[in-house]
């Protein structure tokens, strides 16, 4: 790697790269280091937050591929690390997610303030549990991903009583921990309502990682602070409020405000409830040991979750992990994504569309700060054009070096590398017969090897997965007036109203199909053929009025055999429609 420094640890030689070529070994560097200040001759743990409050969208991938590509690589390094999945599932169901199927506020609202895992799933689910319904697809997601990590389930956690020091801990230094919070509290002014948040703050708060944003932090005007919630005994919803806590008996004293139900529970004994949000994710810094972990850019602001946490980890003897702030993922066409809402795209989803490979690369090519947009629209024809030039770059060696980094990430992880399709034809291409064909095998496979007459495909298999994420695209993300649909019969009105210049062009094409039958030779062709009715040579450059004369000459030939101005490109098109059909539908 270009620029690049070398140093040894413990007998093992590791690069230090440039900033410039590659983000991700950097920050391996720095988490190596750190890592053997810290807790030399342990694993190195990084970590990242998930919240199964709803769809875990795109946008909530990045905190899962940030320190999954960082750990990766300490791995192929020869180093141990442990990449940990906090599941929040024992968070709190805040409110009901406008979208999802078989959910309604009649059916969930009753359940706010209840543990994730505690609310029902969706109605059909196979799943037993609000958590678990949404988890499920983002475990499958990155199964396919080649994601390795190790997950933890916060309600098994807090259920067996994992947390326990840690909770008395927090409860006896909890005026420490209030006088931390006390520094970012406003007071509200008498007679003054709250300021309503932006819509875009509130999205931020939805897709921050944890999906924890919006816990209060124990806070109680005029009374005793308290950094530990139960969840009520009667009701099981986290509407209580501490009362009275002895730091000697440990007895702790709450009040449901949603049916005022009281009890008096021994904190040493007593396993339902959890530390609020603000001392919840430092304590799990600290318990786990995490060297690295990303946040989302709200947490760049005063008060955050993860600026407060950097205090309060102190509290419980360790330190703040290092890890960057994340910008946000968006989608082609689409506004920045909320799992509040429904309808935002899933890994699962773009899994559907594309390769594993290309989805790992748009995550590894940019740096965490910098933000990207993920095409479900006509845009990811140029990407996957774009990734066949790299994939060519680096099989024939001009490939730069950050480029080579990110796909290398890409295609393979540090213990195997990941499926891939054994003849990756162009994706545009892929969806631009299964849109024609309507994915009839037989037919696909038949247009599919005339592409290449010298090295035919023998079977459809040779470019799965592939064709199956051109298809998937085509079928679920193109509207249906888009769809290209051949004529059944030829346009007579049209070919009729041509004059001798139509009619001619249209007898040339026809004339060279057989000779020109692949799909280099029909670009040659219907490129041609203008070039030759003005009078030059089919590989003459072309003019800037040729382009004009080549334009509508495409025009015509899209009219006549699939009744709009564009569609498909026309080389692979005619090779869909078949020579005998297009004979008949241009026949002047």
């Amino acid at each position: 790697m270009a620029d690049s420094q070398h140093f040894e640890i413990e007998g093992r030689v590791v690069a230090q790269s440039s900033t410039e070529t590659d983000w991700v070994s950097r920050f391996a560097d720095e988490v190596i280091a750190e890592a053997e200040r810290r807790a030399p001759g342990k694993p190195v743990v990084v970590a990242s937050g998930l919240s199964p409050s709803g769809p875990i969208h795109l946008g909530n991938l990045r905190e899962v591929m940030t320190p999954h590509l960082v750990a990766d690589e300490i791995r192929r390094r020869g180093f141990e690390v442990r990449h940990v999945i906090s599941w929040d599932d024992y968070d709190r169901y805040r409110k009901v997610p406008k979208g999802i199927p078989g959910v309604s506020e009649e059916s969930h609202a009753q359940h706010i303030g209840r543990p994730l895992t505690a609310v029902p799933a969706p109605e059909g689910s196979a799943y037993p549990n609000w958590a678990e319904h949404f988890k499920a697809a983002m475990v499958e997601a990155l199964a396919e991903l080649g994601v390795e990590y190790d997950p933890i389930s916060q309600t098994e956690q807090y259920l067996a009583g994992a947390y326990r020091e840690q909770i008395l801990h927090a409860m006896k230094h909890r005026g420490d921990i209030d006088a931390v919070l006390a520094q970012y509290r406003t007071k509200q002014k008498p007679g003054k309502k709250p300021q309503q948040k932006p819509a875009d703050e509130a999205e931020l708060e939805a897709a921050e990682g944890s999906g924890a944003a919006s816990e209060d932090d124990g806070s109680a005007e005029g009374a005793e602070y308290f950094p530990y919630k139960p969840y009520c005994a009667e009701c099981n919803k986290d509407f209580t409020k501490v009362t009275s806590y002895n730091d000697e008996t440990t007895e702790l004293t709450y009040v449901c405000t949603e049916d005022e139900y009281t009890e008096t529970v021994k904190l040493s004994e007593f396993n339902r409830g959890k530390l609020v949000w603000k001392v919840d994710w430092p304590m799990r810094w600290a318990y786990e040991g995490v060297i690295f972990e990303p946040s989302g850019v709200d947490h760049s602001s005063p008060g955050s979750s993860f600026q407060v946490g950097g205090q309060i980890v102190h509290l419980f003897g360790a330190e703040q992990p290092i890890g960057p702030m994340y910008a946000f993922v968006g989608i082609s066409g689409m506004a920045k994504m909320s799992s509040s809402k429904g309808g935002v795209p899933t890994p699962a989803d773009a899994l559907k569309i594309m390769e594993p490979q290309l989805l790992r690369w748009l995550y590894a090519r940019r740096r965490p700060n910098q933000s990207f947009k993920i095409a479900f629209d006509q845009e990811i024809q140029r990407l996957y054009d774009e990734w066949d030039k790299l994939e060519a770059k680096v099989a024939d060696g001009s490939v730069l070096p950050a480029d080579a980094a990110a796909h290398t990430r890409a295609v393979r992880v540090a213990s195997h590398e990941l499926p891939r399709t054994p003849r990756p034809m162009p994706y545009r291409t892929l969806a631009s017969v299964v849109d024609i064909t309507a994915g009839h095998d037989e037919q696909t496979l038949r247009i599919l090897s005339d592409l290449d007459p010298q090295s035919p495909l023998t079977s459809l298999d040779e470019v799965r997965p592939r064709l199956d994420r051109a298809e998937n695209w085509i079928t679920s993300q193109v509207p249906a007036d888009q769809r290209t649909l051949v004529r059944e019969e030829a346009d007579t009105e049209l070919l009729s109203s041509l004059d001798d210049n139509g009619r001619e062009s249209l007898r040339l094409l026809l004339e060279g199909l057989d000779s020109h039958w692949s799909l280099d030779g029909l670009t040659t062709l219907v490129y041609g053929v203008p070039k030759v009715m003005a009078g030059l040579e089919p590989d003459a450059k072309p003019t800037p009025e040729l382009k004009v004369a080549q334009r509508e000459f495409f025009a015509l030939l899209y009219r006549l055999l699939v009744t709009r101005e564009t569609g498909p490109r026309l080389p692979t098109l005619l090779l869909a429609v078949g020579a005998d059909r297009v004979r008949k539908l241009l026949a002047a």
